[in-house]
């Protein structure tokens, strides 16, 4: 067999383009797929720790003060942990803010934020005024050591009974509002 010259090559595909362009579909044309958005990652609750000691670790109260979690046993506690930069922790912090209103005298919830002391502007303050959070103090972490403490990953929402013993935690971003949280909350609220 004699290799095809690129003479006989250029005069030959003109023929072959030509010879697919009345040929027929055999199949339908695909409809346009979008692609779905992507869903929120679902928070999970976990309770492989459940009877744990409340951390030691100490961090800043809305006075400025040392504080730790043990100041506030003797009540049923839940922690938050989150931050300015976290989309999921800023989205439910409005929703803590109610939690904490609807569970007063029953349920203490504490926020505190992890924003770290290494930034160069610190952006806590005027985010907390402008989100007018009535019901919350500001309770600050900025060397992360609770964080740390909890295992890192923000937000991070740890339930812990009046013995100061962990009964879950909450991975994510999670609806404190909603059905699952008052399920989660039923007997602590």
């Amino acid at each position: 067999m004699r290799p095809v010259s690129g003479p006989l090559i250029a005069c030959l595909l003109p023929i072959f383009l030509l010879a697919g362009c009345d040929k027929q579909e055999s199949t339908p044309a695909q409809p346009e797929v979008t692609a779905p958005k992507a869903a929120e990652p679902a928070s999970k609750v976990d309770t492989s720790q459940k009877g744990s000691s409340i951390p030691t670790e100490s961090f800043t109260g809305p006075d400025g003060k040392p504080a730790t979690l043990a100041r506030f046993k003797g009540k049923p506690l839940l922690v938050n942990l989150w931050a300015t930069w976290c989309a999921p922790c800023v989205k439910e912090m409005p929703s803590l803010d109610r939690l904490a209103a609807r569970s007063k005298g029953k349920l203490q919830v504490l926020v505190v934020n992890q924003d770290s002391e290494k930034q160069a502007s610190d952006p806590v303050p005027e985010w907390w005024t402008k989100a007018k959070l009535a019901n919350l103090a500001l309770y600050r972490d900025v060397k992360n050591e609770l964080g740390f403490a909890f295992g890192g990953g923000l937000p991070m929402t740890v339930l812990y009974d009046a013995q100061g013993k962990e009964v879950w935690r909450v991975n994510g971003g999670f609806d404190w509002d909603g059905a699952k949280a008052n399920e989660l909350l039923k007997g602590y609220l």
